[in-house]
């Protein structure tokens, strides 16, 4: 089980080849050998005028349309249709509640898992790698690099982050979307990566500005024994430090056990599914590649 609890820097470096059999950027257009590697699926300053739009915050003052703005006494914004490079953004969960896993190995390993195979998967296709790796005591932020090298920034991010003990608890969660909100440019592609126990409101109100620039992909990371109970039997569980005894033989405990995560599960898909954000579900007992391999075919038709 050690294997499965600590981050190994060469398995993140090794998913490259189970990345290298994936494909899953948008088909590229035919000016995409002048530009970047693909034609990006969003509305920014580029190459074909699309449309005018009220302003939106977050909108380059530079597309500004000054005529219309004049007109109508509000502020409008020229959108074009752009090939470029996309930032690809990827927001890891190492919060206490992903530090745990009871098949093959911790929830935060499976994460990093996950953030090293997309990564690779989205750097063959020209974007550039970044994100925030975090906890309840704080973030790390990896800046946006196209290449192997920005590839490689995250996962050595990834691999070296240590949370700080015994820090003031808070919603590590709510404040990497905060810091998203103020560093994602329009057009990028957002990862979550999170077990979102600490989800609520004003989580789903960040999700909602970020969505409105940008597309965003949930990957919701559980363990089984959050899903169930094990067999009725008295079990000590342990946090490192203390162990606590626990009966499994009450029924109505095994009951409201269950039903507490069903109703967390469902409520993380509708909160989703309310916004059109797609969500993928990882079991620590998956392995993260094939079922990454299986669920970027189904949303990107490759």
């Amino acid at each position: 089980m050690s294997q499965g609890v600590h981050i190994n820097l060469d398995e993140l470096i090794g998913a490259r080849f189970a990345a290298q059999r994936m494909r899953f950027a948008p088909r590229v257009s035919a000016r995409a050998a002048r530009g970047g590697a693909h034609a990006s699926r969003f509305r920014g300053r580029g190459i074909d005028f699309d449309e005018v739009r009220a302003y939106q915050p977050g909108d380059d003052i530079r597309a500004m349309d000054w005529r219309v703005t004049a007109r109508t006494g509000k502020p409008h914004t020229k959108l074009f249709h752009e090939e470029r490079e996309r930032p690809v953004l990827f927001a890891v969960d190492f919060s206490a509640s992903m530090r745990f896993g009871t098949r093959v190995a911790f929830k935060h390993v499976v994460a990093a898992k996950v953030a090293a195979f997309w990564a690779w998967c989205a750097a063959r296709h020209g974007d550039r790698i970044g994100g925030v790796v975090f906890s309840e005591s704080g973030g790390l932020e990896i800046k946006p690099r196209a290449g192997q090298a920005g590839v490689l920034r995250m996962l050595r991010a990834l691999a070296d982050y240590v949370p700080t003990a015994n820090a003031e608890p808070e919603s590590g969660l709510r404040k990497a979307l905060q810091h998203l909100r103020s560093v994602t440019r329009p057009g990028s592609l957002i990862v979550l990566v999170s077990d979102f126990w600490s989800w609520d409101e004003s989580c789903e109100s960040l999700l909602a500005d970020l969505q409105r620039h940008s597309e965003v992909v949930a990957v919701q990371v559980a363990d089984a024994l959050e899903q169930q109970l094990p067999p009725p039997g008295n079990y000590a569980v342990s946090d490192g430090v203390s162990a606590v005894p626990i009966d499994t033989t009450n029924d109505a405990l095994r009951s409201a056990y269950q039903q507490r995560y069903e109703r967390h599960a469902r409520s993380v898909q509708e909160t989703m599914q309310r916004r059109a954000v797609n969500v993928i579900s990882l079991s620590t007992h998956d392995d993260p590649f094939t079922v990454l391999s299986r669920e970027l075919r189904m949303m990107y038709g490759r």
